[in-house]
Order: C-alpha cells, then structure tokens, then sequence
C-alpha cells in the first residue's frame, strides 16, 4: 500500500506545457498547495487529444484526479477525454467530476429536469428541430421572450435570447418574419435577422444527442446574477456579477448599446446577503435536485457552481431565485474559501473509498 494519497490536478494544454508546469506555475497552485499540506501529493495532468495515452498511463497510478477541461474547446469536445475518464474510473481511480456525473447534472438539460424544485421557471426542451419550428413561433407570437440554450457549451456559446421584432400577430409569424436575438457570447449585440434564418443557425445544436433548453427570459437579469459555489453539497462561496451576458440596454436606447458582462467578484459563504439563497441551495435544492438525477452525496463533484438570476419578488416582496446554468466541466476560478474545502474534500473522498474497498 502507498504511504502517500496521490491527486492528479488535470487541465488543458500542449506537450510543451505538460513538460514544464509544476504545482507553482499553473492557475490551481493553490489547489496545489492545499492539498500538500493535508499530506497528499498532488501532480499537474496536462491534458491534450494528442496525449490522451500518455496522461492515461499517468492516472491509473494515482489515488484521484480533479478535471478541469470545458465541454467544448475550439473545435474540441470531452468526447476522447470522457472515454479515458471514464476507464481509470473503472480501474478505481477517483474521478471528479465523472462524466457521468456531468451528463446527468452539468448540461443544460438539468434545468427541464429540475424545473420543479423551486428554482426553476417556464422551461421545455426541443429534442429536434421539427419540435423547435413547431413550439418556438407561438411562444413569440405570443409576445414571449425566450432564451434557448444549447445542450452541452460553456462561455455563452449557443446561448440565445430571441423575441418576437413586431406587434404580436400569431398569424403573421412565419419564416420571413423578423426577430431580435443576441448570442450570450462575449461581444455579441442585438440584431435582427429573420425567424426562418435563425431556425437554421439552430440547426447545428441537434448534431448528435443534441437538444435545445428553452426557459423564459428574466425580467429581473439586470439586478444581477449571484453564483454559488458548492464543494459536495456545500455552499463553498459565492460569486456576484452586476453586469452578466444578455443584459439589457438603459431605457430608452438602443439594443445595440447593451454594457457587456463586468467582473464577477468573489464572497465567503458567510455573505450575509446570500444567506437566505445558502439554504434554499443547501436544505432543499440540492438534496431534490441528488433525488430526481439518482446523484449520491459521495458522488457529487468537488466543485460546482449554480447561477442564480432574482426571479419575481414574492407576495411579502422577498427575492425568489431562478437557476440559469450548473457548471460542473471546469470551474474556475472560484473565491479563496474554497480552496481548502476542495482539498478536505478530496482527501475524505480517497479516504472513504479505501475504507470501503
């Protein structure tokens, strides 16, 4: 048996990179650092397609390995990288997050799944185009806005608001009727284009197991979106950004000149501000949320966030929530009192499973 627990700290990069990053040179020395501290030894993985065999052969002789890589990367995907997850996961080597794990939790699907826990809102799902040119035109035609999100993507990629250009008329939306979209990718802006060409931008979305998440737009995106950041099951901190993708132009003028996103800064989970969403997350959401995909306690990856968007006040004017997104591929960066939860975290989950193995 090994004297010393062994992490793999796996993320995206060339031959070059993975010939010389050290635990002090990368973006998750911290990690790095924490996890040294709690008696573990903690190796860099960088990662890349081309050097699948050989990180391969790095990870089936350590303990546990943490996977910090987006869904889609340039004109990559986690397709080549999930398969290799997923066979030293078999071999016994803790993976988080699983891709498992991901596919039930971390694409945008989870937001129809979970859509009546409480933090949800109007939300379908078009598992085809033929659904999407059917469900979408009357949604506008009755004066909706709507964002569509793709299934898997990160950094606003296939995320779209959409809303009817004209007075609603049911009768007059067809192909050539012209609609207002903006793409949630950084430097995007409003524009016009017709419903017919839209609906064939979405297209792409449906290639493979592809689908389209639709939720109503939020009134209230201009007050904010709040991130939890969850470590297990526990809120780790928090993240607030005022100015985030889609947000709208001042009143009175045009669309074009809508802020784009802003810094997102960093809180504690003592944030007294965020104590009231903390445990709806912590007593309710999340515990229906592990009920509803069939997720373990144990199974949950180490680190997680939810966006939160402030829904309707209710009947006594408290904030409600509305989930947005679960990012759970690769989160980061996340506040400075995660750190350490994410070590303790790791070691209990190695610990554990050699307990029970």
């Amino acid at each position: 048996m090994k004297s010393t627990r062994s992490v793999a700290i796996l993320f995206p990069g060339d031959r070059v990179a993975r010939q010389n990053t050290t635990a002090d040179n990368n973006r998750f020395t911290s990690i790095f650092h924490a996890l040294s501290k709690l008696g573990l030894s903690a190796e860099p993985a960088v990662y890349n397609d081309d050097l699948m065999e050989e990180v391969k052969s790095h990870l089936i002789n350590v303990d546990a390995v943490l996977v910090w890589v987006n869904p889609i990367e340039g004109a990559c995907d986690r397709s080549i990288l999930d398969a290799m997850l997923r066979d030293i996961a078999a071999r016994g080597v803790f993976v988080s997050a699983h891709p498992g794990i991901i596919l039930k939790m971390g694409t945008k699907e989870v937001l129809y799944d979970t859509r009546n826990i409480g933090w949800g809102c109007d939300t379908h799902v078009y598992r085809s185009m033929d659904e999407l040119r059917r469900q979408l035109p009357e949604k506008l035609a009755r004066g909706e806005v709507r964002v569509l999100k793709q299934y898997r993507g990160n950094g606003g990629d296939g995320v779209w608001k959409v809303k009817y250009a004209g007075t609603t008329n049911e009768a007059s939306i067809n192909l050539e009727t012209a609609v207002s979209v903006r793409h949630a990718k950084r430097g995007s802006v409003e524009a016009q284009m017709s419903l017919g060409d839209f609906l064939a931008n979405c297209e792409q979305y449906f290639s493979g197991s592809g689908r389209i998440i639709d939720q109503v737009y939020q009134e209230r995106l201009a007050d904010g979106m709040i991130r939890c950041y969850l470590v297990g099951n526990e809120v780790a901190g928090f993240g607030h950004q005022q100015i985030n993708a889609l947000y709208p132009a001042p009143s009175g003028e045009p669309a074009s000149v809508a802020p784009q996103p802003g810094p997102r800064l960093y809180h504690p989970p003592s944030k007294p501000e965020f104590q009231a969403l903390k445990r709806l997350v912590e007593e309710r959401w999340v515990p229906a949320m592990q009920q509803i995909l069939g997720i373990a306690t144990e199974e949950l990856p180490i680190i997680w966030d939810a966006d939160f968007l402030l829904g309707k006040r209710d009947a006594v004017g408290h904030d409600t929530y509305v989930l947005c997104e679960i990012n759970v591929s690769c989160v980061a960066p996340f506040p400075d009192a995660a750190v350490q939860k994410i070590a303790e975290a790791t070691r209990d989950r190695i610990f554990k499973r050699n307990r029970l193995s």
